[in-house]
């Protein structure tokens, strides 16, 4: 798995450190998904949201991805448990897919193990970011 630079916002990381905190009441392969997703909180660059670059996935931003391997293009909206929707290409953080994305930048090539092999991703486009949207997710 390749693991380039990553910024997570304040407010992002205060909110799924809250997650983590309660990975006892999880199933193991849960468990499994929160550990890898406390892995990139901890080599995060941790900023302020009015501080993040506007083109970096954070949570709740809506993006565009080509697969590598394909070369299939999706959108999806990168949310917190619970908001997740196949219907509308929301996508839990928790999901392999969602804690790959979250934190890079447009332009990056992830690799990221998923149940049926390794996944080539690149973030092509942010279409929505709520910090340079000038939303206030606090």
């Amino acid at each position: 798995m390749l693991k380039g630079e990553i910024f997570i916002t304040k407010i992002d990381r205060e909110k799924l450190l809250h997650i983590l905190s309660r990975a006892g009441f999880l199933d193991q392969e849960d468990r499994m998904l929160l550990k890898k997703l406390g892995d990139e909180l901890s080599r995060a660059h941790i900023v302020e949201p009015k501080e993040i670059p506007g083109d970096v996935v954070t949570m709740n931003s809506r993006i565009r991805i080509q697969n590598l391997d394909t070369g299939e293009e999706e959108t999806y909206t990168v949310v917190f448990p619970g908001h997740a929707d196949h219907k509308e290409n929301k996508i839990s953080v928790l999901a392999p897919i969602g804690t790959a994305l979250l934190g890079y930048r447009v332009g990056d090539v992830i690799e990221w193990t998923v149940p049926r092999g390794i996944l080539r991703l690149k973030i092509k486009e942010i279409l929505y970011q709520p910090e340079a949207s000038g939303q206030d997710l606090a």
